[in-house]
């Protein structure tokens, strides 16, 4: 049987397939699929209806496995931005789905695969409960989609692909660091219990990055120990969990200042993505 967490070798700090499934509530389970060595997928199944939704399903034989092991059935594809690790296995995930060519393929206009363009603050459901709302969010790719799930109970999920990690954020490879601290300002904005689901598993290194900027955060601390203690990081932090550990997002503190030697919010962010570029 696969299993989309079987990759686990620590003790870690949820069981495995995440009950609170990854898990938003018991009517949208959320379960993050390992591609390459470190890049997250996820399936995302709404319980009432058995319909599903699949999010950078690079590996697309693998996600088809776990979408086969789940009895679900998949109507939507998420695409977080156009990089090959992310967007490159939509196509054979849809040619090879028994019913992909029914399924709806939301993105920036530049990933393959893509029937449904989004733009910011579009909005679309799947299954009976599942409330999506698109949050444009260019700097790491100028097609940068953030995904805010919502389901009927409440309880809120967003995918942010290669923009936010677990305290840390993309490259500025199409953008500057206006606009991320734009984009990561926007995320900031979300409901503070939003629970974070990561394109890739950076968090080791985010957390030792984090821990020279500022070494007296006891929150950083505890980033550290989250890494430490899970291989999988993916839905274990919130959006507050994010404001007080990821100093991307704390771009006003004295600590962070400091170690960039300035000030202003986008001067202070770009040292920042120095600094970690040569970390």
């Amino acid at each position: 049987m696969l299993l989309a967490r079987s990759f686990v070798k620590k003790t870690p700090l949820v069981p495995l397939n995440r009950p609170f499934s990854s898990s938003i509530s018991h009517k949208m389970q959320i379960h993050p699929l390992l591609a390459r060595s470190d890049n997250w997928m996820y399936l995302v199944v709404d319980e009432a209806s058995n319909e599903a939704a699949v999010v950078d399903p690079y590996d697309w034989k693998k996600m088809l496995g776990l979408v086969k092991e789940k009895g679900v059935n998949v109507t939507t594809l998420i695409t977080t931005h156009h990089h090959d690790d992310h967007s490159g296995g939509n196509i054979q995930f849809l040619s090879n789905h028994p019913q992909g060519s029914s399924i709806k393929a939301y993105a920036g206009s530049r990933s393959p695969g893509t029937n449904t363009v989004v733009k910011d603050k579009d909005e679309f459901t799947f299954g009976k409960n599942i409330k999506v709302k698109a949050l444009h969010t260019p700097c790491h790719t100028q097609d940068s989609i953030c995904f805010y799930l919502q389901d009927e109970q409440g309880k809120k999920g967003v995918f942010t692909g290669d923009t936010l990690f677990q305290g840390g954020c993309g490259r500025f490879f199409e953008g500057t660091p206006e606009e991320m601290h734009k984009a990561l300002t926007y995320l900031g904005t979300l409901p503070e219990d939003t629970i974070v689901y990561n394109g890739h598993e950076y968090t080791p290194g985010n957390a030792k990055f984090a821990l020279k900027i500022e070494p007296d955060n006891a929150d950083v601390k505890r980033l550290a120990k989250l890494a430490e203690d899970n291989d999988c990081t993916a839905g274990l932090s919130t959006i507050a969990d994010e404001k007080k550990w990821n100093v991307f997002m704390r771009l006003d503190q004295p600590a962070v200042q400091k170690a960039t030697g300035a000030t202003d919010a986008v001067s202070v962010m770009g040292a920042l993505r120095e600094l970690k570029n040569k970390a």
